[in-house]
């Protein structure tokens, strides 16, 4: 009854839709054009407390030829894991997932792409006809809920326009790379209808060699993109947006090798892909001049296959009284989610509290599916498993005026989870729990240059199910962490706005630490069997700081820095399957202690800009079942580009020096029967010295 008088409510205001536009002129607005949507109320990045990157459109006009993890890995304190022709899992001050095989997973970090939720489907994510991309660190317990107890990274398309906007760009670069894309936008009907539809292919052979194979793209990049967006004014009064999304990734795997390198023997190399749809509609309806109703529909389905070479080698590339095996392992998932939201905002008639206090209310429901077939050498049938999980939540949130400087805000979020489980190996586990996030902060606007700020949050993160039966019984489920966050921070501007920054320290503490594990064991045949699985830390803590920093030398020349510091630790930690390895009061994986990103843009002549940035990131853990660690590293970037009227050309180079470095390990591992199956460390490179030439056209 509750899910069909939501579905109602949302009909109605999608029929009956205002939008209202607030646009302030004053100076310090022009000299501050970014705008953050991610909270409730739209903002001006200087005036928004929380931890907050914004890449903005100038930013990311140079960068569609760049992965998307890349682009958000140079934020601070923001990390990704690969293990596959991506990278899948983002971390935020060290929270975030790094893989998925046999168990079901719910997300640390959302993922929020033109209002559609795709926390769990990043792989066909890019970075073209891309406005905006907001990086939310910390709990945003209150406005995401579940999946936004790490944070929340908010990619925003290009917009449809009134006037005619065309965009076509071009790439080929080194490894085979070639890249297309085209957008298009404008008016469809006078005063009444705006679209805009994007395209963009993007292939490349990869950076792996397959030597048995002879080929050289084994690990390829093989990705389609496509968005259309609709903005319909049924009335002078009334508006609809309408966004449709089509992905089709169709990469290969194989990435791990017995010496670490790019030269693979794999005789049956794997398959990353995935197939999406999806569509979201968001409207907004004027119930009176004290508020009005924002609702949005949005719905995915989503079809993926991880599948890789399990032995790294081929059937009589060793001697059979070394005891080789061939082993391949493919995982086939299908997931479907439905959100729907609605929410009452205040308008500043509507204000209450003596005209003090801004307020906002909502429910939200949430429905997926996921549904997996694993097909395995070792398996007698493919494993199949059936995961469902429902949400109900109702939030609020008000802002209230102290006084002309202070603002006090207040934010609370009760969220009602359930979520079954069955597999073929006749485990059913169902959950049922309430849970609660919120936030309690103070802004204090010293003046329109500076703005202090301090944030109380609680995040939440639901427990789940570990699938495979080999695992102990105490170590088949585990339970919902918590996350208490305390961030404060200072947004300062100087010398009429050329000089901007962002300051943040954050001190968080988790209980009941979701921590991902893995037990190795040895087959008959000598092989290792690797099973995953989350468990419950009593308890971890991090802290660190957060600094951006811009400065605008002159009209020709700009600075910048991005650097994040991060301490994190498990407090208190008991692996229900205990290892050689007391990682009490050690690093989580995935937490390198700094990371940075520094540069500077140079208008070389009236047509030319050159740019360089050096990309740092600290050492750190692959895994917390093992000592094994990455390499710090750092990598030299730069670009040249060249302007005339419409036309934009770029020559760049990514990793010039060609480092070293690793985005993936697994360590204590035996995998080469060449050495007896001798336990060691194996790596997934990180990208080499990549080059190549944008040209775009611009109407």
């Amino acid at each position: 009854m509750k899910s069909t008088t939501l579905t109602l409510s949302i009909m109605a205001s999608i029929a009956i839709v205002n939008t209202s536009a607030f646009a302030e002129t004053t100076t310090k607005n022009q000299l501050d054009p970014i705008v953050v949507s991610s909270d409730f109320r739209e903002k001006r990045l200087s005036q928004t407390s929380n931890s907050i990157t914004v890449i903005g459109e100038e930013e990311i006009y140079d960068k569609a030829s760049e992965n998307f993890e890349n682009v958000i890995g140079k934020t601070p304190n923001v990390n990704f894991t690969s293990g596959a022709s991506r990278a899948h899992y983002i971390q935020i001050r060290g929270i975030g997932e790094r893989s998925q095989f046999k168990s079901p997973v719910n997300p640390s970090v959302g993922l929020m792409v033109d209002g559609i939720d795709m926390s769990q489907s990043a792989l066909g994510l890019t970075m073209f006809d891309v406005q905006q991309v907001e990086v939310l660190k910390g709990p945003q317990g209150t406005t995401f809920g579940a999946n936004g107890m790490a944070g929340v990274i908010n990619l925003q398309s290009n917009e449809p326009s009134e006037e005619t906007q065309a965009h076509i760009e071009a790439t080929v670069g080194n490894y085979n790379t070639k890249a297309l894309g085209a957008a298009l936008g404008g008016t469809l009907i006078e005063d009444k209808l705006q679209g805009r539809v994007s395209v963009y292919k993007n292939e490349s052979d990869g950076f792996t060699k397959n030597t048995f194979l002879n080929r050289e793209d084994t690990n390829n990049i093989d990705e389609l993109t496509a968005k259309a967006q609709l903005r319909w004014f049924a009335t002078e009064d009334h508006t609809i947006d309408l966004n449709l999304m089509h992905v089709d990734v169709d990469n290969g795997y194989d990435a791990f090798t017995f010496d670490n390198s790019r030269d693979s023997h794999a005789d049956q190399p794997g398959t990353d892909s995935q197939k999406t749809d999806a569509f979201s509609v968001k409207a907004s309806s004027q119930i009176n001049p004290q508020m009005h109703l924002e609702s949005k529909l949005s719905h995915s389905r989503s079809d993926m296959e991880y599948s890789y070479d399990e032995d790294w080698s081929y059937v009589g590339e060793f001697d059979d009284a070394l005891y080789p095996y061939s082993s391949f392992d493919q995982y086939l998932r299908e997931r479907k989610q439905t959100d729907m939201d609605v929410r009452l905002v205040s308008d500043e008639d509507g204000t209450i509290f003596n005209n003090s206090t801004d307020w906002t209310v909502g429910v939200y429901i949430k429905n997926q599916t996921e549904n997996l077939t694993r097909n395995y050498t070792y398996l007698d049938a493919p494993f199949t498993s059936d995961y469902r999980t429902s949400t109900q939540a109702i939030y609020g949130q008000m802002d209230s005026a102290l006084n002309d400087k202070l603002t006090l805000i207040t934010g609370l979020r009760v969220e009602k989870w359930e979520a079954k489980y069955a597999d073929s190996d006749g485990v059913n586990i169902d959950t049922d729990e309430v849970l609660a996030g919120g936030k309690v902060g103070l802004n204090y606007q010293q003046n329109d240059d500076t703005l202090f700020y301090t944030t109380l949050s609680k995040g939440y993160k639901p427990g789940g199910v570990n699938a495979d039966n080999s695992l102990s019984a105490e170590a088949r489920d585990y339970e919902t962490e918590t996350l208490w966050n305390l961030d404060t921070g200072i947004n300062s501007s100087y010398l009429d706005n050329t000089l901007t920054s962002r300051f943040n320290v954050f001190y968080g503490e988790r209980r009941d630490q979701q921590v991902k594990s893995s037990v190795v064991q040895i087959r008959d045949d000598g092989s290792t069997d690797y099973t995953d699985y989350l468990a419950n830390a009593a308890k971890g803590s991090y802290y660190g700081v957060e600094s951006e920093l811009n400065y605008y030398f002159n009209d020709n020349l700009h600075f910048f820095s991005n650097i994040g510091l991060l301490k994190a630790k498990f407090d208190d930690y008991t692996d229900p399957n205990p290892t050689s390895v007391d990682v009490n009061g050690r690093a989580p994986a995935q937490s390198p202690s700094y990371q940075y990103n520094i540069g500077a843009d140079l208008m070389i002549a009236d047509a030319w800009t050159a740019k360089a940035n050096l990309e740092g990131r600290g050492s750190y853990y692959f895994s917390n079942r093992h000592n094994a660690k990455s390499d710090a590293y750092k990598l030299v970037n730069s670009s040249l580009e060249y302007n005339n009227n419409n036309w934009t050309a770029t020559l760049w180079g990514r990793n010039l020096t060609d480092a070293d470095y690793q985005v993936r390990g697994f360590g204590s591992f035996g995998n080469n029967p060449g050495n007896g199956y001798t336990r060691e460390l194996y790596t997934q490179q990180g990208n080499p010295r990549t080059f190549g030439l944008t040209v775009g056209y611009d109407y």
